[in-house]
């Protein structure tokens, strides 16, 4: 060995030794002809013995400690994980609710009630409502972005210019909802829905302005953590639109008008509570302020809400495109009734799932930003048989109750047997697109 060293020294060109020095510098203990050195590269010194162990210990293969997830850190997770999906999964499904219980009450009036109210709330949600929480998306990342920098200046510039820019955005939709019935005959749809849809649609404009409002205020508090004040309007918005609903519906003979006024009026209500809270909260202190100057200069920027605008209306339009295309079967109102009800059960309790696989998003995104691997995979399987035990115990109770399930969305007969005998493929699409939910959130991605 001390020969391979000293003619692997030879070889080297002769070089300055001012150049080595600030590498070696002048310790004559990297001399090859020096008896230290040599000694410690000799197998027998106890320098050598401690340098083959080394080189032994790199060269074999390390043991790797299997890590299990243990019952105290299973209930430790679950409940972190409960805590962030049960408010958001609160929120998505209340906000729902809005729409799906004015469907209820109008599919008491009528078969032809529930088969138009339902074609317009498919139109409603393609054209417009999609429009506006697709383009608000993009606040998430603008204003995730500047509240961690603390550009409370601009954060709340994106806010209002979101919500200046959504207004505008909402005339032209609303003279489309106008038109509506026109629109539906023109394309094959039956004249008598297309008729009932259109006057639905019409007195669901105020909703749709307030929908323009609430969005980018929803989005303003999520990305300050703020979840408790949406909560709660939300709730209140619900537990209000209820009794009003029915009152418009029954009580005052409005019909299918007091179930689309009363959807305005919530979101309104909604809006009211959330703009309070902004004004006399010392949470929004900092975020709160209006500069002008700053708002249409934002313009600009929200252009990154065009790639959350398509995701989210390539998964909308699907659902809905499939109620719109019923109108083209034969017996119309029949398949349209039938399939808006199916619709309305599993997209209300994808929002479940949803609320469970953003949280389990949350928390792999803050475990593995922080340097723990373990942690985010004990997560995942946390998430994973929450959202097995849920679809499971959802799917068997719509099972059970497959035989009376429609009669809470219509009084009639044939409705409610064609509900009964599509249960079972509710049931299989209920656990399939709650997976695809959670396991879609268990990926998180890096804003552009």
């Amino acid at each position: 060995m001390i020969g391979i060293i000293s003619r692997a020294v030879s070889d080297f060109p002769p070089i300055d030794g001012d150049r080595w020095e600030p590498i070696l510098g002048r310790n004559p203990f990297w001399d090859p002809n020096n008896p230290s050195f040599q000694s410690a590269l000799l197998p027998g010194s106890s320098t050598g013995k401690h340098r083959e162990r080394r080189m032994d210990q790199t060269l074999l293969p390390k043991e790797e400690k299997r890590w299990v997830l243990t019952w105290d850190a299973f209930e430790e997770e679950l409940r972190r994980v409960s805590c962030l999906a049960a408010p958001m999964m609160v929120v998505s499904v209340t906000l729902y609710l809005l729409q799906v219980v004015s469907v209820i009450m109008a599919g008491h009036l009528s078969e032809l009630s529930l088969s138009g109210v339902s074609m317009a709330t498919s139109f409603t949600n393609v054209t417009g409502f999609s429009l506006l929480a697709g383009f608000s998306g993009g606040l998430e990342t603008l204003c995730g972005q500047t509240y961690g920098a603390e550009q409370y200046k601009k954060f709340g510039s994106y806010t209002y210019c979101a919500i200046i820019s959504l207004i505008v955005i909402s005339i032209p939709v609303s003279v489309i909802w106008t038109f509506m019935d026109r629109l539906l005959i023109a394309v094959g749809i039956d004249s008598e829905i297309s008729t009932v849809a259109c006057k639905y649609a019409i007195w669901l404009v105020p909703a749709l302005f307030a929908f323009a409002v609430l969005q980018p205020l929803l989005r303003y508090f999520q990305t300050q953590s703020l979840i408790y004040p949406i909560l709660v309007s939300t709730c209140a918005a619900l537990c209000f639109h209820i009794p009003l609903c029915w009152a418009l519906v029954y009580k005052w003979e409005l019909g299918n008008i007091g179930g689309a006024l009363s959807i305005g009026v919530s979101y309104w209500l909604n809006v009211i509570l959330l703009v309070l809270y902004m004004v006399f909260s010392s949470s929004c202190e900092k975020t709160r302020g209006l500069y002008w100057d700053d708002i249409f200069s934002s313009i600009n920027k929200l252009t990154s809400s065009f790639a959350s605008l398509s995701l989210l209306l390539l998964e909308w339009w699907v659902y809905e495109l499939v109620i719109l295309l019923s109108g083209l079967l034969p017996d119309p109102k029949l398949q349209t009734s039938v399939l808006s009800i199916c619709l309305a059960t599993t997209t209300l309790h994808y929002y479940v799932q949803y609320g469970i696989g953003a949280a389990g998003s949350t928390r792999i995104s803050n475990e593995l930003g922080a340097g723990n691997p373990q942690a985010a995979q004990a997560v995942v399987q946390v998430v994973l048989i929450m959202s097995l035990v849920e679809v499971v115990t959802v799917s068997l109770i719509l099972f059970s109750c497959r035989h009376i399930f429609g009669y809470a969305f219509s009084s009639e007969k044939r409705v409610v047997d064609y509900v009964d005998e599509l249960a079972p493929l509710m049931c299989l699409t209920i656990i399939m697109e709650g997976l695809q939910a959670v396991l879609s959130g268990q990926f998180p991605i890096t804003p552009d």
